[in-house]
């Protein structure tokens, strides 16, 4: 007997699920006319920025814009240091890069987060080092009380990317409270994800929020007022209305329904070729995505061996980002020589963990890694 493919993430799926709410606000955002930093825009916003309980939120382009007009608003200039991690998707570092600034890059721990202990050892050795763009990744948080301490005594300039940990907490404290920002994105993967591209910038701060409202928008401080040299980064009201209607009141259900197959995997995968981590201690995860890990030499075969088995399985990320072509051609350092990530990056297989897996979903997935 056959079976459906299980898929990384079932977007007909989800459709079948938010269509009616979807089409909806679509004919409702039509039929009003207005498409640009209008109505849906705004009590999305409020929405979001309730959710994450924190006091402003701003939509924007992309999350990679988030990153980048954040370290803008925060002062980061051309040839400014940042410490970042290795370990993400290229737009953390491409957002740092496009500023002209230089990004250096700090080894993580066996989870995949960048090592805060190496941090603070970098950050003693280099006093001048004043921007750090940690990363809360595959839905884990960093310990934020330990990134609010570095932020304290380093002084720092801190731009948590929160894309992939939106509804995730550290002992109750949900990521991107530590730093003065935080980025988050909206591409269709992630878990409060649009149809399309879109990002936020969060924060406590009221300043804050209106220099990252003008810079969203050409600069403007009022129309046709020019105060800073900006971008071209706006949510659209379509994106604003399906987020706010169809997908931000799932969030909470669709959060549970991941953390139970996450549980699941880590309870019923037992092979003694697959490390599966599970969360770092004290991290509430989301689990955006479900990363296992497996002795280099044989990853293709795992993947192969699933796909064979009616189960499509990710890779996040299989090149640590300064061994990325791209940044041969600009300025970035290393701290350390990031043995741990690039390790990882050659071992790890994301498993699927969307919401819309059913339980025989999940058992064929667990039966088919200890069978392997």
């Amino acid at each position: 007997m056959s079976f459906p493919m299980i898929l990384a993430n079932d977007f007909r799926r989800q459709w079948d699920e938010t269509r009616e709410d979807a089409l909806q606000v679509f004919d409702q955002v039509g039929a009003r006319g207005w498409f640009v930093l209008g109505r849906e825009v705004r009590e999305f916003e409020q929405a979001l920025a309730s959710f994450w309980g924190l006091e402003h939120a701003v939509g924007v382009g992309s999350g990679m814009d988030a990153i980048e007009i954040s370290l803008r608003v925060l002062g980061c200039a051309p040839g400014d240091r940042v410490l970042t991690t290795p370990l993400s998707a290229f737009a953390t570092t491409l957002a740092i890069v496009r500023i002209g600034a230089i990004p250096v890059f700090v080894d993580t721990d066996e989870h995949g987060l960048v090592d805060l202990a190496r941090c603070r050892d970098f950050l003693r050795q280099r006093p001048g080092v004043r921007h750090f763009v940690p990363v809360h990744l595959y839905g884990h948080s960093l310990p934020v009380p330990e990134l609010r301490r570095m932020r304290e005594a380093f002084g720092l300039k801190l731009v948590e990317d929160c894309a992939q940990s939106i509804g995730a907490d550290f002992q109750g404290e949900a990521p991107g409270s530590a730093g003065q920002l935080a980025a988050t994105s909206f591409y269709p993967t992630k878990n409060l994800g649009a149809m399309g591209d879109g990002g936020a910038i969060l924060c406590r701060d009221a300043e804050l929020d209106a220099r990252v409202r003008a810079l969203r928008d050409y600069g403007q401080t009022a129309k046709y007022r020019h105060e800073f040299l900006g971008y071209n980064s706006r949510l659209d009201e379509l994106q604003a209305a399906f987020l706010l209607h169809a997908i931000l009141p799932r969030l909470e259900q669709w959060t549970r329904r991941r953390r139970e197959i996450a549980s699941a995997y880590v309870q019923g995968i037992r092979h003694g070729d697959v490390r599966v981590p599970g969360a770092p201690h004290g991290s509430n995860s989301c689990w955006h995505l479900f990363p296992v890990f497996v002795p280099p030499e044989r990853r293709d075969r795992f993947l192969e061996y699933l796909k064979a088995a009616g189960v499509e399985a990710g890779l996040h990320y299989p090149t640590a980002i300064p061994d990325q072509p791209a940044l041969g051609t600009v300025p970035f350092e290393l701290a350390d020589e990031c043995a741990v990530a690039r390790r990882l990056c050659r071992s790890e297989v994301s498993l699927p963990v969307h919401p819309f897996l059913t339980g025989t979903d999940v058992a064929r997935v667990i039966e088919a890694v200890n069978a392997w």
